[in-house]
């Protein structure tokens, strides 16, 4: 009896603990509308948050996904176009977002970098590309002498006028104002990367969080995600010293979060911003520069179910990497501990069809 007993309390744990676990579903699997990804990484160790696409100068078709796995044993990780992983960087105490920018010069030479929101450590951490190397002394202490921290977002602005180069950081929780802080990165004249504060802006809401963030380098502008109310827009310039808010926008239509934001260039000024409807699992999209002769007006150009579940972070671009992707890539994270990768046509067709309806 005893035994028996014990057997079926066994057996009820399990069923409670089974109960209890969160299990991730394809919100999409019987959509015929959804867009399946072209290719889907490997899987990471942990958990994916954010991608980020380095163009290789000498041989597009050899560009870099970099990715990060959002744990305290996390890692960036490097996938070639394929899906493969190519590097893994461990030790990064719950990387959550990263960015890319190209050119930085240091001790003389000009570096291509990755960077990243080390949100444990209260960092951003520096890397150079392709090889992942450190490149930033241990990390660059952000939001010093604030009681709230957490860095998780970031995104890189490079200024067209003189290269100057830009991290945007934004955080877990903060001010209603002043939110994001924006740090110039230099060459500390021993080969590595320092940081110092030169803005502090952006409004709040107070409802979520923000940790999506992307710049527009050739229009100048940042826009970034205040999760359940819409995408704020700023000039990303401190230079030009206007904090003023200059849109918010896709407010509507979003069944959960705000997330990742990605843009996709078809001209000097035009367009696609995608904006992830998390709850929904899909992308709605906007026009680059704006609606009706409003640059600062965004009207809903379609919303497009996608394979990857609860996108976070992604990004795009419009270069040749080559025949899986002649007019560029689209990158969106995914719960199942992978990345998926979109031949950017796909995402354009649905665009098209969309405007024909």
């Amino acid at each position: 009896m005893n035994n028996s007993r014990t057997y079926f309390l066994a057996l009820m744990l399990l069923a409670l603990g089974a109960c209890g676990q969160k299990v991730k579903e394809n919100k999409n699997v019987n959509n015929p509308n959804t867009v399946q990804a072209t290719i889907i990484t490997e899987r990471v160790k942990h958990d994916t948050d954010d991608p980020a696409i380095w163009i290789n100068p000498i041989d597009a078709s050899k560009s870099l996904i970099i990715g990060t796995d959002k744990d305290t044993d996390g890692a960036l990780y490097a996938f070639d176009l394929s899906g493969k992983v190519v590097k893994r960087v461990g030790g990064i105490q719950r990387p959550n977002n990263v960015d890319i920018a190209y050119g930085i010069t240091v001790n003389g030479k000009k570096v291509d970098i990755a960077v990243a929101t080390e949100r444990q450590a209260n960092k951003i951490r520096i890397f150079t590309l392709p090889d992942l190397e450190p490149i930033d002394n241990g990390g660059i202490e952000v939001f010093a002498g604030e009681q709230e921290r957490d860095p998780m977002g970031v995104a890189l602005y490079t200024r067209q006028s003189d290269k100057a180069m830009f991290a945007i950081v934004g955080r877990k929780t903060g001010p209603a104002n002043a939110y994001l802080w924006q740090y110039q990165l230099k060459d500390n004249g021993s080969g590595a990367i320092t940081g110092e504060v030169v803005r502090k802006f952006g409004k709040y809401s107070g409802k979520k969080e923000i940790e999506a963030i992307a710049v527009d380098n050739e229009l100048g502008f940042v826009y970034y995600s205040d999760e359940q109310v819409g995408v704020r827009k700023y000039i990303a310039d401190p230079a030009v010293k206007n904090d003023q808010e200059l849109a918010l926008f896709a407010q509507t239509g979003f069944s959960e979060d705000h997330e990742g934001i990605a843009i996709y260039k078809t001209g000097a000024k035009t367009g696609y911003l995608l904006v992830s409807n998390q709850g929904s699992q899909a992308f709605m999209v906007y026009p680059r520069e704006g609606s009706n002769g409003d640059p600062n007006k965004y009207e809903l150009l379609a919303e497009i179910p996608i394979s990857a579940m609860e996108t976070d972070g992604a990004d795009a671009t419009n270069v040749n990497l080559g025949s899986k992707y002649p007019e560029g890539i689209f990158v969106a994270m995914s719960t199942d501990k992978t990345f998926h990768f979109y031949d950017w046509r796909l995402i354009a067709a649905k665009i098209k069809a969309a405007a024909e309806k």
